[in-house]
């Protein structure tokens, strides 16, 4: 489940990050340097939230931190989504930093769950499989892009691929959600040493 949480909020990212330029140069109407600058935030409040959410990870499942990261995500898709026509500055960089936020809550404790998941030996290769996972979802989400570009009339498919983006934000928020209802059931909750942890020594000997 948060390999496949992975791929959805990462394909989401890839709708967002190819199309939001064209969004901003083709429908605001602001300049190629403006648009690289407004979307600096989203890395940065990316890179701020990611301590944060560390710590948070440590004390709280990753189904639940990664469902309101991503609800957070999507959220900031849909407040970029219904811009005015004239909007500030301001107005665009807000949101932005809303969508970096709300990824930084999701990546830190989503990739810890699926590195967790994993038999200790083979801890490299659950990293390997989360990088997978964020190249898989942001080439369907780039490819995504071309297609509502290709299909779309009156210039709509920038905003077409971002309110896109925001279904992908709003499903992936439902799977992440799901795997902690699946813990629940399986009567063992989902915060379990990491695999980076010693394992404890045995006992005596009867």
């Amino acid at each position: 489940m948060s390999v496949t949480t992975s791929v959805l909020c990462f394909t989401a990212q890839g709708l967002a990050f190819v199309s939001l330029p064209f969004y901003f140069q083709d429908v605001i109407g602001v300049s190629a340097v403006a648009t690289g600058l407004l979307m600096t935030p989203w890395p940065a409040t990316s890179a701020l939230m990611a301590p944060f959410a560390g710590r948070l990870a440590d004390r709280y499942p990753a189904g639940i931190l990664g469902s309101i990261g991503l609800a957070i995500v999507g959220v900031g898709f849909v407040l970029l989504a219904v811009l005015p026509a004239h909007p500030g500055t301001g107005d665009i960089l807000w949101r932005i930093a809303v969508c970096g936020g709300g990824m930084g809550l999701f990546q830190q404790p989503n990739a810890r769950a699926i590195v967790m998941a994993a038999p200790r030996e083979r801890s490299g290769g659950a990293g390997a499989i989360q990088g997978s996972a964020r190249l898989l979802g942001q080439s369907i989400g780039a490819a995504m892009v071309a297609l509502v570009f290709g299909v779309s009339v009156g210039g709509r498919g920038a905003l077409t691929a971002l309110v896109l983006a925001a279904c992908f934000a709003a499903v992936a928020t439902v799977v992440s959600l799901t795997r902690q209802f699946d813990f629940v059931r399986a009567g063992r909750p989902e915060h379990e040493p990491s695999v980076t942890e010693p394992a404890d020594a045995p006992g005596p000997a009867a």
